[in-house]
């Protein structure tokens, strides 16, 4: 297994517009190759749009979704992947043929789709329908998973994966800036602080930096990479989408729940990070997978529980 070279990318998305997500993405993957990249992650619905999806009726959901793998959007990045030589991840809605629609996620070499993966706690619409099953792939010679945004909150999600054998999991969100109940001091962020950002970037950094956001994103996800000895690749946009306002922060951590590499600007870029074999087995997560003793909590996990899930008190767009 060699060293592996990833960027965790961060920019504004527009509602719906494929043609300039697209743009972007092929932008950013161009340049992010000539850095010695391999792999590319983007954001949650990176490709349609996310946030907007809480105003359409189903058959306006179905109109912006796309069947995975024969899809136009997903043709195109593998088309995107051959030319420019390196692997993409990204997301969009997907439908199937009984029009079920899902918030997908999915990995792309240059001849095909290696892996898709179906958010399974979707919010932002009541039209989405919940993915059923974790995935693990091959990423050249490294097991990769996918949990997208609230996926990585449910802790068992990230254990079931990496006992899966993902060495490195890919976590696109959609989240931030956004008022918590069960969070202190968080609130939602004005569009008018990212539309004065160039007037006024201390107010906006505040709130970025903050407890609606970037301090928020350090309760769970170092300990995320550290507890499961992973490699965890988050990224998230930046900017405004039908009002609501993201706050980017992607980043690369290792297993030891370091901080390799950030977005840390208001403008579209990425970050990049080196993935490290030796790490995986030198972290305090791999000796506790190593270290379980299932039987004294196995008829805990297998007991029936309500499988009904409050969402009232969750930001729309988790």
């Amino acid at each position: 297994m060699q060293p592996l070279k990833i960027a965790a990318v961060q920019f504004e998305n527009k509602s719906g517009d494929k043609a300039y997500n697209l743009s972007k993405i092929y932008e950013l993957a161009k340049q992010a190759k000539t850095e010695g990249c391999q792999v590319i992650s983007f954001h949650e619905c990176s490709i349609s749009g996310y946030t907007f999806a809480q105003g359409l009726t189903k058959e306006e959901l179905l109109q912006v979704s796309e069947k995975v793998p024969d899809g136009e959007s997903v043709q195109q990045l593998i088309k995107f992947s051959r030319e420019i030589g390196i692997i993409i991840l990204a997301g969009l809605f997907e439908k199937d043929d009984e029009d079920k629609v899902y918030n997908t996620y999915f990995c792309v070499d240059d001849t095909k789709v290696i892996a898709s993966f179906r958010k399974i706690h979707p919010f932002v619409s009541k039209y989405l329908s919940p993915g059923t099953q974790y995935v693990t792939f091959d990423l050249l010679g490294w097991t990769a998973g996918i949990l997208i945004c609230y996926d990585n909150n449910v802790i068992e999600n990230v254990r079931a994966t990496a006992l899966l054998g993902a060495q490195i999991l890919f976590m696109p969100h959609v989240t931030g800036c956004t008022k918590r109940d069960y969070l202190p001091g968080t609130r939602h962020v004005s569009p008018e602080l990212w539309r004065n950002r160039e007037l006024d970037p201390v107010r906006l950094r505040l709130e970025f930096d903050g407890p609606s956001g970037r301090e928020w994103l350090m309760k769970w996800l170092p300990a995320r990479a550290y507890d499961n000895g992973i490699f965890a690749v988050f990224t998230n946009p930046i900017g405004e989408e039908d009002g609501q306002v993201k706050c980017g922060h992607s980043m690369i951590l290792d297993p030891f729940g370091q901080i390799l590499d950030e977005c840390t600007g208001f403008k579209d870029t990425y970050c990049t990070a080196v993935c490290t074999p030796e790490k995986l087995e030198q972290a305090g997560g791999y000796r506790y997978r190593n270290a379980r003793k299932v039987e004294m909590y196995r008829d805990i996990i297998s007991q029936p529980h309500s499988s009904q899930l409050n969402v009232s008190w969750l930001g729309k767009t988790d």
